[in-house]
């Protein structure tokens, strides 16, 4: 514990602050007035006699040399000497203030100061964060540093503060992967995976090199995508497979993100150069090669399910091109013509489509309940349609804005279907 608690060390300061200001503005009260009689400015009037004496001086030799008569001169004379008496003028000097009304103003200064601070918004958590960074910002230090593994029990009283005072610190050292790196851990355990992405990407840009970091980043990212390999964990992977040909968790993640994908070849090639490589090693790995066969058994059955769904080309009319915001999903589905929940339905982020147009699988492997699959609309034959928008919100039911087209009828052994997204759901 510091000497001086955080929120005392804003307060010190804050009012040494306002009297220093409070000081200056009654500054011109302090400074005693050097004589009551004198005027305050004189240079008007140096520069009237100046003018004065100059003119006096030109009509004396117009006098002289007779160009002026003497009454004219001194009728001349007079008037330049009511014009330099009314040019003069006496400012009063400022009355010095006494004692009393000095010190009204040195505490109602800083007085209006603190009550402006503290009436403009709620303080609170200002507060509260100093309160936590004078008990743990020691201990969320130590954490973030790997200094100390689990924070002592004090520490986790109260989980907030803990929490608070480890992302300061991590804010404070912003150039720091491994913090970052430690914070993600932290909110992973809170299950805040928004959160521990957004960390993990902080520290990847802050150490592209560090294998353990990009795998952890590409990883969180597999899984918070429900098992999708997006571009940037795609080209993650990839960055680590570059640099390191061997490595089994890139390989596996790039196995079950290409099966995931529908990309089952590619798939089949990764767990084929991933037991090959654990083959070559020395030592028992039996286990081990079991659970890529298993794997591999389990693509061979994806792709035969896949073989028998159907493969949708969706298309977006090109006036309706300009409307499509980057952060929009596309929902693509068959379902019975007569309405219900679907049989296979994905939702996909709208990079999908490209140049207006996607081709997409829908299969038993995208079914919503497992009892409800597309094998058993068709051998119920049940009348299927193909139906895609495109949401704004992300939102499963359509809401006004979002791109849609006409459902599509399909055959019951039909393979193959074309959607149009042409119109906007008023």
């Amino acid at each position: 514990m510091t000497l001086f608690s955080t929120a005392g060390l804003f307060i010190a300061l804050s009012l040494l602050l306002a009297l220093i200001l409070a000081v200056i503005t009654i500054m011109p009260w302090l400074r005693a007035s050097r004589s009551q009689e004198k005027p305050v400015d004189n240079q008007l009037l140096d520069i009237n006699i100046a003018v004065f004496r100059e003119r006096l001086a030109e009509l004396k030799v117009d006098k002289d040399s007779g160009t002026i008569d003497d009454s004219h001169y001194q009728n001349q004379k007079l008037e330049l000497e009511r014009q330099l008496l009314d040019a003069q003028r006496e400012v009063t000097p400022m009355v010095t203030p006494g004692i009393k009304s000095r010190l009204i103003i040195m505490v109602w200064v800083p007085v209006l100061a603190a009550m402006a601070y503290l009436m403009i918004g709620d303080r609170t958590p200002v507060f509260d964060l100093w309160t936590a960074e004078d008990k743990v910002s020691q201990v969320a230090d130590d954490l973030l540093t790997g200094k100390i593994d689990q924070p002592p029990a004090w520490a986790i009283e109260d989980g907030t503060q803990l929490i608070s005072a480890m992302q300061t610190n991590v804010y404070r050292h912003a150039d720091d992967p491994d913090r970052w790196m430690r914070l993600s851990e932290l909110f992973l355990s809170l299950e805040a995976t928004d959160s521990a992405l957004e960390a993990l990407s902080r520290a990847y840009r802050l150490s592209p090199d560090n294998e353990e970091i990009a795998t952890t980043y590409a990883q969180i990212s597999f899984f918070a995508n429900k098992g999708q390999l997006d571009t940037t964990s795609r080209r993650v992977l990839k960055d680590v497979l570059a640099k390191n040909p061997e490595h089994e968790g890139a390989q596996m993640l790039m196995a079950m993100g290409e099966a995931r994908s529908n990309n089952f070849e590619q798939a089949q090639g990764w767990i084929k150069r991933l037991r090959d490589s654990i083959a070559a090693k020395p030592g028992e790995h039996t286990q081990a090669l079991a659970s890529l066969d298993e794997l591999s058994a389990n693509v061979t059955a994806q792709q035969q399910q896949a073989s028998e769904g159907v493969e949708v080309t969706v298309s977006i009319n090109s006036s309706l091109l300009p409307l499509i915001e980057a952060d929009d999903v596309l929902f693509i589905a068959i379902r019975d013509v007569q309405g219900g929940p679907p049989f296979a339905a994905k939702r996909l982020p709208i990079s999908v489509i490209k140049q207006g147009k996607a081709t997409i699988s829908l299969s038993d492997l995208d079914a919503m309940m497992p009892e409800r699959t597309l094998a058993s609309a068709r051998a119920d034959k049940v009348q299927l349609a193909v139906i895609a928008r495109v949401s704004h919100n992300g939102n499963a039911s359509a809401e006004s804005g979002d791109l849609s087209g006409n459902p599509v009828v399909i055959s019951a052994d039909q393979n193959q279907a074309n959607v149009e997204i042409n119109q906007q759901v008023p």
